[in-house]
């Protein structure tokens, strides 16, 4: 991945700081969103390590003026953005839909696929041929159940931002893809499921390698699909 530029939401921790060091091991550049710059401190450390450049954006992916910035930026500063992680959510109330508070459910959807589109929308002017957009989905976004509500409803839509854009965006040579990372050790899991042992889970920085081979060109032409992480390249 030496030579390019990765732009990562929901970078601070989780998923999005495993994917973080594990591009700046490989050689990327990288542009790292949270909303704040404190929590994106440790691991622009920790990557900068590796020798690459890194560009902290502070900010809310929900704020189109905030995105269009952070991309304008990031672009003037690498020249283009090859690779685009999805990755920045939030859970939400697990309750039923009838005791759904509107205004969560509103800012559920509002980070977990408004977000996406308006990164996807502000990057893609600046994504080379070759470039890759990948969208981090769920277990609950292609089987609705009981008390995941808004998240579960957004990944769902996640899904259909992805099939839409890879058929837009296949001339131009740009694959879209979106992965569910499966149970990990992580503070969203935790969240979610309070009762389980989060040591029966993986943490994030093993489940990386399917979005490893998303951004690499190993993965050329492959578009439009959907990737469980925690199966990838088993047989």
């Amino acid at each position: 991945m030496e030579g390019k530029t990765v732009l990562i939401t929901g970078a601070s921790r989780g998923l999005g700081k495993a994917l973080a060091l594990a591009c700046a091991r490989e050689g990327a550049d990288l542009v790292l969103n949270s909303r704040s710059a404190e929590s994106l401190e440790p691991v622009t450390v920790e990557a900068t390590g590796f020798g690459v450049r890194v560009m902290q954006a502070p900010g809310d992916v929900t704020d189109s003026g905030f995105v269009e910035r952070m991309v304008s930026e990031a672009a003037e500063r690498f020249g283009r953005i090859d690779v685009l992680y999805n990755n920045a959510g939030i859970l939400g109330p697990r309750v039923e839909i009838v005791e759904y508070p509107e205004d969560e459910w509103r800012a559920v959807l509002e980070a977990n696929l408004t977000g996406p589109f308006l990164v996807s929308k502000a990057v893609i002017p600046h994504m080379p041929e070759g470039g890759s957009i990948v969208n981090v989905t769920s277990g609950v976004s292609v089987e609705g159940r009981a008390k995941w509500g808004a998240y579960s409803v957004s990944k769902f839509g996640l899904e259909g931002l992805t099939q839409i854009l890879a058929a837009e965006l296949q001339e131009r040579g740009i694959r879209v893809n979106s992965v569910d990372p499966g149970g990990m050790r992580t503070e969203m899991r935790a969240a979610a499921y309070p009762d389980e042992d989060p040591m029966t889970r993986i943490p994030p920085e093993e489940n990386t390698d399917v979005f490893l081979y998303l951004a690499s060109d190993d993965s050329r032409g492959v578009t439009g699909r959907r990737f469980k992480a925690q199966e990838f390249g088993r047989g």
